[in-house]
């Protein structure tokens, strides 16, 4: 018998232990629901809003198959998932499911299965969305965790489990359709009716609906992940009474923070520890949230925003104090961004590539601009474009705004100053990025800077860098979603020979695009 080689040996070592292929169906259907108390129509997961929770461990293999039985006229009827924070290597880039960047929708009355091996020993708090449009405002969005067996945390909290997520995000009573040709008739980003917490809210004059109850037993703690899948609200959590340790951030292991307060953005996601060290009682969980003028929407009270903290013994009702938007002046100890870091710190590589993006509104138009470039959506996908042997910025359209740049390189990108009063969550598909410079501060940091894949871009400025060793196409956008419907996007599309040697697509991929292309546009 042969004596295995020392790398061979090596790379049997990196494997996780006993990986698995996760299989996973969802069933995109059209259903009834009210999760704030008022009854629409809604495209979801399985039935439910938010979707089914996917699990998996370090290593494993997501295998997602999507049955697309959407039939409600009133909304997108194509669909398309992402998995937003994921790694997605090059060979993997087809699967990654950003609808006209790396595949075409799936069409009404057709599946298609998403293989999506998890890379780079990549653990952490995730969630899965619809890329098609802005269709994931109609409730297609669900929390997705990577659990990692040797969490170099793990002694920090007892309790890490499907009961202990938080899903936070905006809710309109409007289908997207009427709300979409709203925006474009007036350029006013439509103002959301409520704000919910794991699929539950209330809105002004609406039905008391019963607040979500986070069960506690004292003396436990409790590693509470937080995604907030808002299309566009900004959502501030906080625990009466209760101090929140940080520990993770957009899948990226933190040293550990204790705040009690936290801004979300669209998109972004935290893993705290809370200990249930306070008196048996129940405890408001404060999740109020801002997005547009709240006088263009008269049921939003963001106040209502919220769920209960409730210990074991304690009476099954809400707590006694007054509903508050959570700590405030001399008490308030919030997250500055700009403070974290990673667990494990070491510096980020100086850039080989500069890119400034200037991001402007066009005044009274649904138009977003990124260098005077409104992005839309091409014909044919920009990977295909690619793999056809599209070779420079030339061979793309103008409005696909589309970076070309080689492999291996580092490249910055720096948003200026803006005067716009409404922070961007720009997010990087595929990859993450290293946070140079938050919009939450004037400093620098390239020692230690905090990786992640959604940071805000706005009045002060941001500064981020990232690797094109991962080649492909890769969108990289605003998560408010009606900017991002917008034009407020760009595409990242690094070593296209590299691209092109190591895609090697499935037949059911090529089959996408003629199928969705043949449909009239009601079921686009």
């Amino acid at each position: 018998m042969k004596l295995l080689t020392s790398t061979v040996l090596a790379a049997l070592s990196a494997l996780p232990a006993f990986s698995e292929t996760i299989p996973i169906t969802l069933d995109i259907v059209n259903a009834d629901g009210a999760p704030d108390g008022f009854s629409r129509s809604m495209v979801t997961a399985n039935g439910t809003y938010p979707g089914p929770l996917i699990t998996a461990k370090k290593g494993d293999t997501l295998v997602v198959t999507v049955n697309n039985l959407l039939d409600d006229p009133t909304m997108r009827r194509s669909t398309s998932l992402d998995f937003d924070g994921l790694f997605v290597n090059t060979p993997d880039s087809f699967n990654e499911g950003s609808s006209f960047v790396t595949t075409c929708p799936v069409a009404p009355n057709a599946s298609y299965t998403y293989t999506i091996p998890l890379v780079d020993n990549q653990t952490g708090t995730f969630w899965y969305h619809s890329q098609l449009s802005v269709q994931y405002v109609d409730g297609l969005r669900g929390a997705l965790i990577v659990y990692d067996p040797e969490d170099p945390l793990q002694d920090m909290y007892d309790v890490d489990d499907e009961t202990t997520i938080w899903q936070v995000g905006d809710w309109w009573h409007n289908t997207t359709l009427p709300l979409l040709a709203g925006y474009v008739a007036t350029g006013i980003v439509p103002v959301s009716d409520s704000g919910t917490f794991n699929g539950v809210g209330r809105f002004n004059g609406g039905p008391e609906v019963p607040f979500f109850v986070v069960d506690v037993v004292a003396g436990s703690r409790y590693r509470f992940r937080i995604i907030n899948t808002s299309a566009r609200n900004v959502f501030t959590m906080s625990i009466d009474s209760h101090n929140m340790t940080i520990i993770e951030t957009d899948g990226t292991a933190t040293s550990p923070m204790t705040v009690n307060s936290i801004d979300m953005l669209a998109g972004q996601r935290h893993s705290i520890v809370v200990e249930a060290n306070q008196p048996v009682a129940n405890y408001w969980i404060n999740a109020p949230y801002v997005g547009g003028d709240p006088t263009r929407n008269l049921n939003q009270n963001a106040t209502l925003s919220r769920a209960i903290l409730r210990y074991q013994g304690a009476p099954e009702e809400d707590p006694t104090s007054p509903m508050s938007l959570g700590p405030e002046g001399s008490a308030l100890n919030a997250l500055v961004e700009a403070n974290l870091r990673p667990l494990v710190a070491s510096p980020a590589p100086e850039p080989d590539i500069n890119i400034t993006l200037n991001l402007v509104v066009t005044a009274g138009k649904a138009q977003w601009n990124v260098n005077n470039v409104s992005y839309l959506p091409p014909d044919v996908p920009t990977l295909v474009k690619i793999l056809d042997g599209a070779n420079s910025t030339d061979d793309f359209n103008v409005t696909e705004n589309t970076f070309v740049l080689p492999a291996d390189k580092i490249v910055q990108v720096i948003f200026p100053p803006s005067v716009d009063d409404e922070a961007h969550p720009f997010h990087l598909h595929g990859n993450n990025f290293w946070l140079i410079k938050s919009n939450s501060s004037e400093e620098i940091n390239t020692e230690n800077p905090i990786k992640r894949d959604v940071a805000g871009v706005g009045s002060t400025g941001t500064i981020m860098r990232f690797s094109t060793a991962n080649p492909g196409p890769w969108f990289f956008h605003c998560h408010i979603f009606w900017h991002f419907q917008a034009g407020l996007a760009t595409v990242m599309a690094s070593g296209l020979d590299e691209t092109r040697e190591q895609v090697k697509p499935t037949q059911a991929w090529t089959d996408l695009c003629p199928a969705y292309d043949a449909l009239p546009a009601d079921l686009q």
